[in-house]
């Protein structure tokens, strides 16, 4: 599934090509796509709005319109395709705007999971999917103090509670591998037991994790690329995900996978012993 990494370099391709585009119309094809309003009001608010900005949060693509919010969740293959209006429908294409230079930009999903939404500007921060999202890995306010507010009484492994968008939102099951193998905590360590040195380890660590995978364009692991022809370079950075019974690159233990919360988790018995 794409990560906060990936969702930004999509975000930023997106830019290039869309910034001061006016969206004519709307297909949909899949209903079940459209998360928030009715397809009706969706296909008929969205006509004739501008895109102004595209940015992220959590693991959202969020495009400023005119009046609206245009929200994009990618799930597990969500990609945006840019088409023209001849080009023939392939059939993981299921959303089609059509936009005042006729090209058409259009999302595809493979399972069709990924989700739209257009929600009202004045109602973005009291809806969901906002009411759910915890910090930015980036935001100043995301402090060793807030995570040991929010770990206190969690019993669960943490490997598990790094998932949770409630509070760090855009971590998944890749980059959260990275970071507690930098912090050098083991993934079945419960929440409420780590230290301060290792909540501030976590913070220092999701942000260089971050922002080492933005740079690269993100991971390209199985079937996830952010565009036609474009792959991710992270996974050549990879500590330990998706390196069972390699060698660590650091004190050349065996890595290990184990399954914490149903996600598959590698990590280092040597480098991660806490």
């Amino acid at each position: 599934m794409p990560e906060k990494p990936e969702v930004i370099t999509v975000a930023r391709k997106l830019e290039k090509k869309l910034i001061n585009r006016t969206i004519t119309s709307v297909e949909v094809f899949h209903k079940n796509m459209i998360d928030y309003p009715s397809v009706d009001d969706f296909t008929k608010n969205i006509k004739n709005q501008t895109i102004h900005e595209i940015t992220t949060r959590g693991k959202w693509i969020v495009m400023t319109l005119d009046d609206y919010y245009l929200l994009f969740h990618l799930r597990m293959e969500g990609k945006f395709f840019f088409r023209t209006k001849k080009d023939e429908k392939n059939k993981h294409e299921h959303v089609f705007f059509n936009l005042d230079n006729d090209e058409q930009l259009r999302f595809a999903d493979v399972r069709k999971f990924g989700r739209v939404m257009l929600i009202e500007k004045d109602k973005i921060y009291s809806m969901k999917p906002y009411t759910e999202l915890g910090l930015e890995p980036w935001d100043k306010d995301l402090t060793s103090n807030y995570l040991k507010e929010k770990y206190n009484k969690k019993t669960l492994p943490i490997k598990s509670v790094l998932l949770d968008q409630s509070i760090i939102t855009g971590i998944g099951n890749i980059y959260a591998d990275e970071i507690l193998f930098l912090s050098k905590i083991n993934p079945l360590t419960k929440a409420k037991d780590l230290t301060d040195k290792n909540r501030k380890d976590i913070i220092t660590n999701t942000v260089k994790v971050l922002d080492k995978a933005i740079e690269e364009g993100g991971t390209t692991i199985r079937s996830y690329t952010s565009e036609e022809g474009v792959t991710g370079m992270f996974q050549n950075n990879l500590f330990v995900h998706q390196r069972q019974n390699e060698e660590c690159r650091i004190c050349k233990s065996k890595i290990i996978k184990i399954k914490v919360g149903g996600r598959g988790t590698y990590y280092c018995p040597k480098c991660q012993k806490n």
